[in-house]
Order: structure tokens, then sequence, then C-alpha cells
């Protein structure tokens, strides 16, 4: 089984939060993470992803275009994607700079495919999904590997 971690990073800083989540869903045995800027993913990514966990750093309170992107271009692949487990997260240069609405933007995404959503786990933040400003530090890192670990989880028990 597999998870699909997908970002758009502009700067490096979403990059380096999805590399944090990757580790947490490969500490996960019998899970293969598959990590992947947006202008690598394929059809083929999500078909074989039992979950899948996007980011984005803020673009007017939103999702940047290159992720909206992809899933505009596969919406066609809605009802093989159905159950599956769906997360999101965002980064931002200004402290109070629209990550909520991001991931909020994300999960609108995921939902629209029929993903479950999971949000970071109570040990984390407990939260809609892990956001950060500029690259993530020691804590946030930290809690990316949480929503990592919990996402690969989910699907794991979920398929079983």
């Amino acid at each position: 089984m597999q998870i699909l971690v997908m970002y758009y990073s502009r700067t490096g800083h979403t990059k380096k939060l999805a590399e944090e989540i990757a580790k947490g869903v490969q500490e996960v045995q019998g899970v293969k993470c598959v990590l992947k800027q947006v202008s690598e993913v394929k059809k083929e990514d999500f078909v074989t992803s039992d979950g899948i966990i996007a980011g984005s750093p803020v673009y007017f309170g939103t999702m940047a275009a290159e992720l909206k992107e992809v899933f505009d271009k596969y919406v066609g692949i809605r009802r093989e994607m159905e159950d599956k487990i769906g997360a999101a997260f965002a980064t931002s240069a200004d402290p109070s700079g629209g990550k909520e609405t991001t991931i909020f933007s994300i999960i609108q995404a995921l939902l629209i495919y029929g993903m479950i959503i999971a949000g970071d786990p109570l040990d984390a933040t407990g939260h809609y999904g892990i956001a950060c400003t500029g690259a993530p530090d020691k804590k946030t890192a930290a809690n990316a590997a949480k929503l990592g670990r919990r996402v690969a989880m989910l699907a794991k028990k979920f398929r079983d």
C-alpha cells in the first residue's frame, strides 16, 4: 500500500514540510511513501495510492494554482478515490497569512474526490492539518511526521 505526499513549493519551505510528513509515513510498516512535486504527479499516483496528503504555500488565502491544476486534471477518477484517506498542509510567509483557509481549500478538493479527511493528531496540534510560517522548525517537523504516520495508519486500518 502507498501514500502519496504531493506538494507545490516555490521557495522550498513547502517541500521541506512535505519531506517531514513523508518521514512519518515511512515509519509505518508495510506502507510506501511516494513524495512528488505536483508537476510530477500522474493519474496512476492517485489511483494506486490509499491516501493523499497535499500541500501548498498560501496564495491569496487558497492553494496554489499548480496544486489546483492537479485536482482539476484528474477529476474524472473521483469514483476511484472514494473512501481513501486525505490530509492537507500549508506554509506561508506571514504568521497570519491564511494557512487555515489554504488547508480548507485543499480539504474541499479532497472531499469532492470522495476522500475521508484526517486532520493532524491530538498529540500534534489536533487541528485541520500541519502548517508553518517559513521553513518548519523542530516542533513543526515532529508534528508533520505525526500527520504522516496518522494518515498511513488510518489508510492501513481502513484497507484491512
